[in-house]
């Protein structure tokens, strides 16, 4: 190995170490919140913005009178004395406080206890409060939401860190930093645990804000080489702009956090965040730009993530400014939606990880409407329950818990066999839309199939499964090798193929094993050029065999749609009952052949048998032709 071989070598393992580093970084702050299934934490039952304005004594709880905020004496409209809290030094009870406390929502271990320095306003003068936290208000929404939202987490960080671990690149790389702060996981266990330690609280969130900054910039990065890790030459100088861009967003972020040494930054953490959505228009605008560069197959896995982001930034950075800030306090006049809401909002964030990830992993995908279908479906699921169903489900379990003491695993079950239901409400669905919107695939099918039955030699069936399907389906090649000779052969019925492409194929290749399933399979794209197969957008990418389960008489092979589009589960569904319908006309008309040979063998039979008893000489010695026939 040279010196080249080995510096490779040990770049790739410094960042195989980054990655397993970040991931781990990444999980620890989103498993945690699996224990509020058993354990919600509490809440001191107020919000205050970063300018150290309280906006809500309620909180999470059913009425202010519940709420340890409003019976320690705080009200909308007092304001937290920033210079008196500030973390100047970090381990006191007064920072831990304004860390727990400031920026809307916050959730702290039970029973904490937090000292509060209010500043003097015209209607109270500035005074001293404690408050102790109470427990969280038990909703089975809500935690029916979390299990959502930390499982989706889960599976999209490690989907991203699959991605470079098998793909390491600039645009792997780019995504899984966007995914390590960017992903539909909550992180409240987390940051309670850390309130026991100032200190290690304000360094994660410094942390915080840089892990913000280089997503942010990861993600244009991303948008610049997705779905194929290539840029135009033309992008070269944004791409180099980009870690400049990281440590400004970094530091703008890093910013908010200013409350903590006395300084008011409401105003600057709603520019950090909404710096989020300029950086989604600038992808967005780039994705859009690059489109033609890429060739159709790559086109079509753009749309994916074009979709994705179009779905999933919005979502994630709109549940950010209302969990965040107070910017959208005005629009509902002191009752904020239910928290499932936010929570709902982070998962649909998760369709932007999925998108991506199957862009990025599969050289084809199918149309983008089908997955947009199914995400709707599901996003109706989960969202008609949340929105009005919400406080009846808890009067419910509160029906329940009065006749029966259930213990909380109990519930926990009661929340699994609910998403299970969901995700065969979900299924069924799916399927019945599917059904709908692939009726021109059925009644294609149905058309081919009973063409193929009725056709009367073997060159028709094959120009319906080559020329039939090619136009059905608007598909970029097709093509039919028949058995002959213990290879298959090309048939003269073919679309896309040149003259340059294989003739025949030999079935001992390992390319050809699954024809013994009998059922469709993909064909790979080094087995592909290996066989000298059509290349680009007419390499096929899926084989049909035609045959019983005893013999393989037929295979055709099919390219993706012109348009570079995968084929979806319908349509390779139809090409497989066309392939069962041809194999049975093969064999009729093979059957039909053999008995008219016999026939004909019989005849002549008949024939000599007739001369010999007439006593013919010259039927006793068969003619040469005769014996060649008779054998």
């Amino acid at each position: 190995m040279g010196v080249d071989g080995r510096m490779q070598g040990q770049k790739r393992s410094v960042s195989r170490i980054l990655l397993v580093a970040f991931t781990i970084w990444a999980l620890a702050m989103v498993i945690p919140d699996l224990y509020r299934l058993l354990r919600p934490l509490g809440s001191f039952g107020f919000y205050a913005n970063n300018d150290g304005l309280v906006t809500d004594v309620q909180g999470p709880f059913p009425d202010e009178a519940a709420s340890p905020a409003f019976q320690a004496g705080l009200r909308p409209g007092d304001r937290l004395d920033l210079a008196q809290m500030r973390c100047i030094p970090v381990h006191t009870l007064k920072c831990a406080s304004a860390l727990a406390a400031l920026g809307g929502m916050r959730l702290v271990s039970d029973n904490r206890r937090a000292e509060l320095v209010l500043a003097s306003t015209p209607e109270r003068p500035a005074r001293q409060v404690d408050i102790i936290a109470k427990q969280h208000p038990f909703s089975r929404s809500v935690l029916t939401v979390l299990l959502l939202d930390q499982s989706a987490a889960i599976l999209v960080i490690l989907a991203a860190a699959w991605l470079v671990w098998t793909r390491p690149g600039g645009m792997t790389w780019g995504f899984f930093l966007y995914v390590i702060w960017f992903n539909p996981g909550q992180s409240f266990e987390y940051y309670a645990l850390l309130q026991l330690f100032p200190a290690a609280l304000l360094t994660q969130s410094i942390a915080g804000a840089i892990a913000q900054g280089a997503g942010y910039a990861g993600f244009l990065k991303f948008a610049l080489r997705a779905p194929s890790n290539e840029s135009a030459p033309r992008w070269h100088p944004v791409e180099r702009a980009l870690p400049l861009l990281a440590i400004l967003l970094a530091i703008l972020l890093a910013l908010s956090y200013g409350n903590l040494f006395g300084y008011s930054t409401e105003t600057v953490t709603r520019v950090g965040i909404l710096s989020g959505l300029a950086v989604a228009a600038c992808a967005f605008i780039i994705l859009l730009a690059r489109r033609k560069e890429l060739t159709p197959q790559n086109y079509q896995r753009l749309r994916w993530v074009i979709w994705g982001c179009l779905i999933g930034l919005p979502a994630l950075i709109i549940a950010d400014i209302g969990q965040g800030t107070t910017l959208f306090d005005s629009l509902w006049a002191g009752h904020p939606p239910p928290e499932e809401v936010w929570g709902l909002l982070h998962l649909v964030n998760g369709v932007l990880c999925l998108f991506v990830s199957e862009a990025v992993r599969r050289p084809q995908v199918v149309t983008v409407g089908i997955p947009l279908r199914r995400v709707t479906i599901l996003g109706l699921l989960l969202s008609v329950p949340t929105l009005f169903l919400h406080q009846q489900i808890d009067h419910l379990r509160e029906g329940i818990s009065e006749n029966f003491s259930l213990p909380s695993w109990v519930w926990i079950a009661i929340a699994a066999a609910l998403v299970f239901l969901i995700s065969r409400i979900h299924e069924t669905a799916v399927h019945l839309v599917d059904r709908h919107f692939n009726r021109a695939v059925s009644q294609a099918g149905e058309r081919l199939g009973n063409a193929i039955l009725t056709a009367g030699d073997f060159a028709e069936i094959e120009g319906h499964l080559v020329h039939g399907a090619h136009s059905a389906l608007a598909l970029a090649s097709a093509s039919v090798f028949r058995e002959e000779g213990g290879v298959f052969r090309r048939s003269a019925e073919d679309q896309g193929w040149d003259n340059a492409a294989a003739r025949t194929l030999d079935p001992r290749d390992p390319m050809l094993e699954p024809v013994q399933t009998r059922r469709p399979f993909g064909v790979d794209p080094k087995a592909a050029a290996r066989n000298r197969l059509p290349d680009g957008l007419m390499r096929p990418i899926v084989a049909v065999p035609v045959g019983d389960r005893c013999r393989c008489l037929a295979l055709a092979l099919y390219g993706p749609h012109a348009t570079g589009n995968d084929l979806n589960r319908d349509e390779r569904a139809m090409l497989a009952e066309l392939a069962d319908k041809a194999a049975s006309v093969f064999m009729k008309l093979d059957h039909d052949q053999l008995c008219q040979r016999i026939a004909a063998l019989e005849s002549e039979l008949e024939t000599i048998a007739t001369k010999l008893a007439a006593g013919d000489p010259r039927s006793s010695l068969p003619s040469e032709e005769g014996e060649s026939t008779a054998s």
